[in-house]
């Protein structure tokens, strides 16, 4: 079991670092990024999967019904919730960079924003929860402490993250982001453990905060 934990920790922050790299240092164009991305974040799960027999990667796409309304409801309240703290926050702080920053970091711009929103929202989503909370969580919590797989499934979650953002916030909303996304990533273990072990669930709340997220990039490339 700790041989088999190891493995997965190892892939997982592996693959972080890689893509920290892609994002703070290289920093290709979203397309070539997001290919990048996919390679290392399908690759290093199903690599496992062919060294651990007992690793059923399928069982993460088994669809139930179970928990389906409260997952929709708490991915309504986390679209309101960052809504709101945007409209509370813009006055504090400074927006502006983020769309300076992404524009040159990656390439996304006004005109092509709305096929890149399309692409994380529903695609890139589903990846990270594949790769986060099926195996950065359920996999490994499979063969390790429960705790111990929450903690590490949202750390890596919120610290992945932290490249990409290097540039977009002020140090003060870079921590609150941070923070925000650990405990998000929390919630999205919360819900896979309690509704059979699949990520759809999580897939859907997180569907909604991309849509929340992309909300405030759509206000703040029009203004």
């Amino acid at each position: 079991m700790r041989t088999k934990r190891l493995w997965i920790v190892g892939m997982v922050c592996a693959a972080c670092l890689c893509m920290g790299v892609v994002d703070a240092v290289l920093q290709p164009g979203y397309v070539v990024k997001s290919l990048v991305k996919l390679a290392l974040f399908l690759a290093l799960p199903l690599a496992y999967a062919r060294l651990d027999r007992d690793c059923d990667l399928r069982a993460l796409f088994r669809a139930e019904r179970k928990g389906v309304l409260a997952a929709l409801g708490a991915g309504v309240f986390v679209y309101a919730v960052i809504l709101a703290a945007f409209f509370l926050l813009r006055r504090a702080f400074d927006f502006s960079a983020l769309t300076g920053s992404l524009t040159a970091q990656t390439g996304v711009r006004r005109e092509n924003f709305l096929w890149a929103a399309l692409y994380i929202s529903f695609v890139n989503s589903l990846l990270e929860e594949f790769f986060f909370r099926g195996f950065a969580f359920l996999t490994l919590k499979a063969v390790s402490g429960r705790r111990f797989a929450y903690a590490f499934s949202a750390l890596a979650f919120a610290l992945y993250h932290l490249a990409m953002m290097l540039g977009w916030f002020s140090p003060v909303l870079l921590l609150l982001a941070l923070a925000g996304l650990f405990v998000g990533g929390l919630i999205f273990d919360r819900f896979d453990e309690g509704g059979g072990g699949n990520i759809y669930l999580s897939w859907l709340v997180h569907m909604f905060a991309n849509f929340a997220t992309n909300t405030v990039g759509f206000l703040l490339f029009s203004s």
